[in-house]
């Protein structure tokens, strides 16, 4: 291989890597995978009826836009950053919250009384 051609590829590679692992959000990814099936989990208990896992669901859906908003440029920044996490710790919380409070889902073989 021509060493002109081989020296521009790894220059080239060498621009792309860090802008790639710029936009990576593993964390974030994790934390979404997490709450989703604190929900699925809220949901199989019971302690999660159709309204609350909807609202819940529809708060999942924000913070993914978030997400996607940030990615967006290619860059991640710090600012960005801190909106993503305090939006899953909003999030967190309302999962939380729901699955605590005393509104239940009503029984799965439809046998209310």
């Amino acid at each position: 291989m021509n060493p002109r051609i081989l020296a521009s590829t790894l220059a080239a590679l060498a621009f792309a890597l860090p802008a790639a692992a710029q936009t990576a959000t593993p964390r974030v990814d994790q934390r979404q995978a997490n709450q989703e099936r604190r929900i699925d989990q809220g949901v199989q208990s019971g302690q999660l009826n159709a309204k609350e896992t909807a609202r819940l669901d529809k708060g999942q859906d924000k913070v993914e836009k978030i997400e996607e908003n940030a990615k967006a440029d290619g860059t991640v920044t710090k600012k960005e950053k801190g909106a993503l996490h305090h939006a899953q710790e909003k999030q967190g919380k309302r999962i939380w919250r729901q699955k605590h409070d005393k509104q239940v889902a009503p029984p799965a073989n439809g046998s209310g009384g």
